[in-house]
């Protein structure tokens, strides 16, 4: 079994230094793990709204693994109101984000998306796809 020792506490103290200095200045990867940390209290105490706030600025900009994780948010409800239709939209924006190369992450968001749809009456995933199409990203300023 692994402990984590005092070093890697420094590490997530440094990461957080790092990734807050990046993510300040709208770069979306930076954004992502800052959501991460957030959500699995590294570094930081564990808080889920802060996690959604960093996933939203890195979703906004279209990147597709902070768009799956801002779905995953939506659809289990911590740190924000449980919404299948924001869920859904996510988890659809995701889908379509992530390149040919990153088939398993696609497929997992294509899986996320239709395991939420059979959840869901056909007005709320009309709603959901039209949210899904007329989106568009937000570069960070």
């Amino acid at each position: 079994m692994y402990n984590k020792g005092k070093g890697e506490s420094q590490n997530y103290a440094e990461a957080i230094k790092w990734y807050g200095l990046a993510a300040d200045q709208g770069h979306p990867g930076a954004q992502l793990n800052l959501g991460v940390m957030h959500k699995k209290g590294q570094g930081v105490p564990q808080d889920y709204a802060e996690a959604v706030k960093w996933y939203r600025l890195a979703a906004d900009q279209g990147m597709g693994e902070a768009q799956y994780n801002l779905g995953v948010m939506y659809k289990n409800g911590p740190g924000l109101p449980q919404d299948y239709v924001q869920a859904h939209m996510w988890f659809n924006l995701a889908a379509s984000q992530f390149p040919a190369w990153e088939k398993d992450k696609r497929g997992d968001a294509v899986k996320a998306r239709d395991y939420l749809a059979s959840k869901m009456t056909r007005a709320q995933i009309a709603e959901a796809q039209k949210l899904a199409r007329e989106w568009e990203p937000k570069p960070e300023r």
